[in-house]
């Protein structure tokens, strides 16, 4: 018999979304048509530029790029970060594959095996994934939709402070929730950091998904924690180019910089194809995220105007990203999801949804939350939610027998 598998390969859990496809695969086999809200796949095209830029760029020989990435990418983003003031130099940014790279090469470089990282959850899901691979602790906060996920007071979180612990993690605008945190909530969590010697990692994938005039507030907004604060970016939901695995590390933090250019040395470097389209998709101007804007808050609406609906829901409004984290009258966000693509539909229709579990590190938690993906147009995102009001109204008595 072969040796055993490692501690971290029984660990990883399965994703909460990835792990519904066979089932929606037979569902449309079956002939139904399948409303996909379970993940953040946008529907928008890529940028022309974008695919252009793949075309008439490439080098005849697409050989090996510097480990940090290319100059000519990280000075796009540069500029790209001047327009929001946030103060990163061409030199501070390190091209990664996928913002996915980026977090795990800031838990690396912070937190030591069996160290601890505080984090709001629910979370991005794939954060779990990363803790394991670098052998950390996530320790958990949960906040709660009838606040909208916003954080606790700061006794609260300081209370999860250990001597293990190195950091702080935070996602604004929100995935999974569509929460924005305020300046105040990041003076908090800077003012935390400080009086506890840990970092800030902020994911800030979302920074142009926010809704009636939101302006999201980056971490790099608060002088006094630019010293310890780590941004992790990535192209692939502001473009609409998840495929493309282009993302960024930034940090003012030399030692730390330095430090994680030798975690991308060890994997040579990031996609130099990819990182070329990046660079013209930074050249874009702002009207294309006014554009962009303005249709996910119209199918926020839908999506949150048909739940609404539905009898004993709680979720506000999210303010941005394009999830909606909801609580719904059932019992188990996993038998449901299954269940709509195996034993559900209206009129030949369906909904795929993620279960809200997944997004949770405390046992228990999340088991009647759902997140919602606003990823098609409108028309269709009102249609799900009619849908979807019929399968909680239909699992609610032939399941649960309520």
């Amino acid at each position: 018999m072969p040796r055993k598998l490692s501690q971290r390969a029984h660990e990883i859990p399965p994703s909460p979304i990835r792990k519904l496809l066979p089932f929606d695969l037979q569902a449309r086999e079956r002939g139904i048509n399948v409303y996909h809200l379970n993940i953040g796949q946008p529907d928008i095209p890529t940028p022309q530029e974008f695919v252009d830029a793949l075309r008439g760029k490439l080098p005849p020989v697409l050989g090996y790029g510097p480990s940090q990435g290319l100059q000519e990418y990280r000075e796009a983003l540069s500029e790209y970060y001047g327009r929001y003031d946030i103060p990163f130099g061409p030199d501070e940014i390190i091209a990664t594959h996928g913002g996915s790279e980026a977090i795990y090469f800031a838990f690396m470089a912070i937190a030591d095996p069996g160290d601890e990282i505080i984090v709001f959850e629910p979370f991005y899901t794939n954060y779990i994934g990363f803790s394991i691979y670098a052998g950390i602790k996530l320790v958990p906060y949960a906040t709660k939709a009838e606040t909208g996920f916003h954080l606790p007071p700061r006794e609260e979180i300081e209370a999860l402070v250990t001597d293990r612990t190195r950091g702080i993690l935070i996602c604004s605008p929100n995935n999974p929730t569509g929460a924005v945190l305020t300046r105040k909530e990041l003076e908090m969590v800077a003012d935390i950091a400080i009086e506890h010697d840990l970092y800030v990692v902020s994911d800030e994938v979302y920074r142009e998904f926010a809704y009636d005039g939101e302006v999201p507030t980056s971490i790099m907004a608060i002088e006094r924690v630019r010293d310890r604060a780590i941004v992790v970016d990535s192209i692939s939901k502001r473009y609409s180019a998840c495929g493309a695995r282009i993302g960024s590390f930034a940090t003012k933090n030399r030692e730390i910089y330095d430090a994680v250019l030798r975690f991308a040395q060890a994997r040579l470097c990031p996609s130099t194809a990819e990182q070329l389209g990046a660079v013209a998709a930074y050249h874009l101007p702002n009207s294309y995220f006014e554009e962009m804007q303005a249709e996910y808050q119209a199918r926020r609406d839908a999506i949150y105007e048909g739940l609404m609906e539905i009898p004993g829901v709680v979720c506000q409004r999210p303010k941005g990203a394009f999830y909606i984290m909801a609580k719904l009258p059932i019992d188990d966000g996993d038998r449901f999801a299954k269940w709509l693509l195996t034993d559900f539909d209206h009129e030949g229709e369906t909904v795929m949804v993620a279960p809200g579990a997944g997004f949770y590190a405390t046992p228990g938690m999340g088991r009647d939350e759902i997140r919602l993906a606003y990823v098609l147009e409108s028309s269709k995102c009102r249609r799900a939610m009619e849908v979807l009001g019929h399968a909680v109204h239909r699992y609610r008595k032939d399941v649960m027998g309520a």
